[in-house]
């Protein structure tokens, strides 16, 4: 897929950081830059609605407010408050990446992909997350809101039907990007496409993308 133009991603990126400026959502994870806080919240969100997290990653922090002491807990005591969120295989791998960033790192989460993602069950886009929400590093964070935003906007229904893979998205998140800007521009992004470019019903009338959106306006079912 073609890169879009830059009048075009200087137009996206300017009406969706203002967007952020006046719907964004204020999360506890968004009050921190502590790498480890970070990690808990994307770990924790993995699969996981937004207001089941909050409680727990709360909760979470308080019992293992560091990443040191969640290297030293037991890995079923960790299981254990982890419940009621599900995919019990995370709690594991978060308890093992502590302990491997304490064997390894000296504490502290690196602040290079490819370490980051040396480390237990770390992809792509949680390396993404860490580096762009704790190291305000300007590279491209791809969840499912990301992509259904990105899709919608600048492929439409025929080529998306098309496309092959995870990298164009990638490319084309990347492309995305602003200079200086990553933080609150991957967030906006995320709370776009879970707020307003939702996946049945998203408001399309109001958008301030709507313009040049490729499928403009969305087909919804009553």
């Amino acid at each position: 897929m073609r890169t879009p133009d830059r009048r075009t991603i200087r137009k996206f990126q300017k009406r969706l950081l203002d967007w952020y400026a006046a719907h964004g959502r204020d999360l506890p994870w968004r009050r921190t830059r502590d790498p480890y806080r970070v990690l808990v919240s994307e770990v924790m969100l993995q699969q996981t609605q937004v207001d089941r997290v909050i409680p727990k990653y709360r909760e979470f922090l308080r019992r293992y407010p560091t990443l040191e002491r969640l290297a030293d807990a037991d890995a079923l005591e960790v299981r254990r408050l982890w419940y009621p969120l599900g995919y019990n295989a995370r709690p594991f791998r978060l308890h093992q990446i502590a302990r491997e960033t304490m064997a390894s790192y000296g504490g502290r989460l690196p602040d290079r992909a490819e370490d980051l993602r040396r480390l237990p069950g770390v992809g792509r886009y949680t390396a993404g997350a860490v580096l762009a929400f704790a190291y305000g590093q300007d590279v491209a964070v791809l969840d499912t809101n990301v992509r259904r935003v990105l899709t919608r906007v600048f492929l439409g229904a025929r080529r998306a039907a098309r496309a092959r893979g995870e990298r164009i998205f990638w490319d084309l998140a990347e492309a995305l990007v602003p200079r200086g800007r990553g933080y609150d521009f991957n967030q906006a992004l995320m709370d776009f496409g879970a707020t307003w470019c939702s996946p049945r019903k998203p408001k399309c009338a109001p958008c301030p993308m709507r313009r040049f959106c490729a499928s403009y306006p969305f087909p919804t079912r009553s």
